[in-house]
């Protein structure tokens, strides 16, 4: 499984999951179908390849190039069959009735019947399957009620398992809370996502990190888990 990390927008990731073995790819959170520009500073195309552990080539991209998500498909050889989408907002599902125009057959999958060009609503636990990808959906109400995480793995594959978040679970943070109740949230974030197992690659919806660091870092002056992870975020 390989993981195309695509930055878009102002501060939104969609991302392009490939099966290596049967060249079958998955959009996930299709904001912009065709431009993507990419973000300045230290963001970049990220390739998750198997069978090298936790480790991530890094592409930095030149800000001025439009960077398109087919073109990516082609570049790759890769044949785009399913979108999945984390929830109805546009900037995670604006791009799904172009980008079906554009690929007659797609299929998009989401939980909310709100998402633009949806073809069938899943169902928390239901369990997908792209080549030697297994998708487990997990419905995480909060930031959204039909809010869906989808969580990846391999069998008998040395790569740790993903989970797609959206706006669910980002780095420090989580979305806000707008559709459901602060206990629904706090049981998607606990006990759907947190018992998820903990080499777990988290591939959130927005690059929100430095934000929600200096957040934590505010009300939590003293935490050194929290300096140290704002270390990190600012290299």
């Amino acid at each position: 499984m390989k993981v195309k990390v695509i930055p878009v927008l102002e501060d939104n990731y969609m991302y392009l999951v490939i099966e290596e073995h049967t060249r079958e790819a998955v959009a996930v959170d299709v904001a912009v179908p065709k431009r993507a520009h990419p973000l300045p500073g230290a963001l970049c195309t990220r390739a998750w390849r198997p069978n090298t552990g936790s480790h991530l080539d890094h592409l930095h991209l030149p800000n001025s190039h439009p960077f398109q998500l087919l073109e990516i498909v082609g570049r790759e050889g890769v044949s785009l069959t399913t979108v999945l989408t984390t929830h109805h907002h546009w900037d995670h599902a604006r791009g799904n009735t172009e980008l079906a125009r554009l690929l007659p057959g797609l299929v998009v999958l989401g939980a909310d019947e709100r998402i633009c060009a949806l073809t069938r609503r899943l169902a928390h636990g239901e369990e997908l399957r792209f080549g030697a990808i297994h998708v487990r959906c997990l419905l995480t109400p909060g930031h959204t009620s039909g809010h869906m995480s989808y969580f990846l793995w391999e069998d008998e594959c040395l790569d740790p398992p993903a989970v797609f978040s959206g706006d669910a679970l980002s780095v420090a943070g989580c979305g806000s809370c707008l559709e459901t109740t602060a206990q629904q949230m706090y049981h998607s974030l606990v006990e759907t996502l947190g018992t998820l197992p903990p080499e777990t690659k988290v591939f959130c919806g927005h690059e929100h990190t430095l934000g929600n660091l200096e957040f934590a870092q505010k009300v939590e002056p003293c935490n050194n888990h929290v300096k140290a992870k704002l270390s990190w975020a600012k290299v």
